[in-house]
């Protein structure tokens, strides 16, 4: 009977480890196994009893024959140990020193759904889960071209994470891909249990509140993306992804507007824009006029905002902060209770609030329509981190206000942009192709072009193969009825 190897002790301390022997016509085989992760199905019915139906098969002819297709032999404790934590089973025989692991790994998650973030009325219906597995197959099944490539490295020192790195050979630029690996495998981290913490680690500035890698949750995004010459990252137990380099652009275009007539995807994606502007100057414009540029509101609207304020008693920078503050209160309330009850909160909690704040003469008229407006304004970006930062971005320019009006702001912007200038993403610039000025790639920036003229890839991303399809050759295709 072959005897239990010392180093296996350690997980006999845990009620879920299995170990026991198993009799055949000759000397017994030792299995182990950890059952909260095991398929005990798989286990029993195609291991098992392959084993008892061959027990007169040497150990090595055993091993090749075996119906299971991942399966391996070590006598390296560390990677047995490793093999056991993802699920496998281990089987030895005193008739070799090597150990027989074999796959069986309980697989349990989410089914594929619809995406819950960046919800989307044309287009496909169809979000990433949590199984890496899962979500390679599914960018697999919308790109089955021999050069996707997917570099596979394990990250956290107790988690072991899986992670997989995407990119398309002969089209990604081999110094954003080598950039991407480098930074992945050289991350020092215990436990990565979300696509956000490498996210935050492998940024080129992590004390800026930019984000300077997309986040999604959407394959099709994924799969344009990759086929632009971006990189992909991906974690095994997180829904979600992560896409480089990017412009800061990418943060407003919602891939849906690919979807719709490029003329009405074009106006969408400017109304989105103006509304980001709207949301971040609405606010400090309101406090720089009333506290500092009184003289340069209109007679016209001079009487309505007297009237809507002579009962206030607070400075019109303590009356925005109030309403602010109170909106993102009822905001981050919605977030975190369950949904139903969420959208009760912030639907009624909106209304009474508003209403008791006017007339308890907290705040006015004038301004509440300004704040709701705001926040309804910063809802229109497409990408949840940008949107929060869209968020905290108001109250620096609501202070740069209140100290020096209308110069505070442009003051804010110029520091703003300053610090987007010197921002890179995998050594990216930032805001490129405004900074520094790529004409020819600001056709897809502030509008959504047609597809006449996405011949070409994007030039600041550097793609080993810059052409989508040949122009000249297009023209030459006629119609079936011409």
């Amino acid at each position: 009977m072959p005897a239990i190897p010392k180093e296996w002790e350690e997980f006999r301390e845990s009620s879920d480890f299995v170990i026991f022997h198993q009799s055949n016509h000759g000397e017994p085989y030792l299995i182990c196994y950890f059952k909260s992760i095991t398929d005990i199905n798989i286990l029993n019915e195609q291991i098992l009893d392959y084993i008892s139906k061959n027990a007169g098969l040497p150990f090595d002819e055993l091993f090749e024959s075996l119906p299971i297709a991942e399966k391996e032999r070590s006598s390296d404790w560390n990677a047995i140990r490793n093999k056991l934590l993802r699920g496998y089973a281990a089987i030895g025989h005193a008739s070799n020193p090597a150990t027989m692991l074999v796959n069986a790994c309980l697989s349990k998650g989410r089914v594929v759904s619809k995406p819950e973030i960046e919800f989307n009325v044309e287009g496909p219906k169809e979000a990433l889960v949590e199984s890496l597995d899962t979500n390679l197959n599914l960018i697999r099944q919308r790109l089955p071209v021999a050069s996707l490539r997917i570099k596979e490295l394990q990250v956290g020192d107790l988690s072991k994470s899986r992670v997989a790195i995407c990119y398309i050979e002969g089209i990604a630029n081999e110094q954003y891909v080598q950039t991407c690996l480098q930074r992945v495998g050289d991350m020092q981290f215990d436990s990565v249990t979300d696509i956000t913490i490498i996210q935050q680690i492998i940024e080129d500035n992590s004390n800026s509140i930019f984000p300077q890698m997309l986040g999604t949750e959407r394959t099709d995004r994924i799969t344009w993306s990759l086929t632009l010459g971006q990189v992909c990252v991906l974690v095994d137990g997180s829904p979600n992804a992560i896409i480089g380099p990017v412009t800061f652009e990418h943060f407003f275009t919602s891939y849906e507007d690919y979807f719709l007539p490029w003329i009405i995807g074009s106006i969408i994606r400017m109304i989105r824009i103006t509304s980001v502007i709207f949301s971040i100057l609405a606010s400090a414009v309101y406090v720089a006029v009333l506290t500092y540029h009184g003289h340069g509101i209109s007679n016209t609207f001079l009487p309505t905002i007297i009237a809507s304020r002579i009962n206030v008693p607070f400075p019109p920078v303590v009356e925005v902060l109030i309403m602010e503050l109170s909106i993102e209160l009822l905001r981050e309330a919605g977030a975190r209770l369950p949904s139903k009850i969420g959208q009760t909160i912030g639907i009624v909690g909106g209304i009474v609030l508003g209403t008791a704040a006017v007339q308890a003469a907290l705040t006015s008229n004038f301004l509440l329509i300004i704040v709701a407006l705001s926040a309804m304004a910063s809802f229109t970006t497409p990408v949840f981190r940008m949107s929060n930062t869209i968020r905290i971005l108001r109250f620096p320019f609501i202070l740069f206000a209140q100290l020096w009006g209308l110069l505070g702001i442009f003051l804010c912007t110029f520091i703003v942009v300053t610090h987007l200038l010197r921002l890179t993403s995998l050594g990216m610039p930032y805001l490129v192709p405004f900074y520094p000025f790529r004409p020819k790639s600001l056709t897809d920036t502030l509008i959504r072009p047609p597809y006449a003229v996405f011949h070409h890839r994007p030039a600041f991303f550097r793609t080993r193969n810059p052409v989508r399809y040949d122009k000249e050759k297009a023209k030459l295709k006629k119609d079936i009825d011409d």
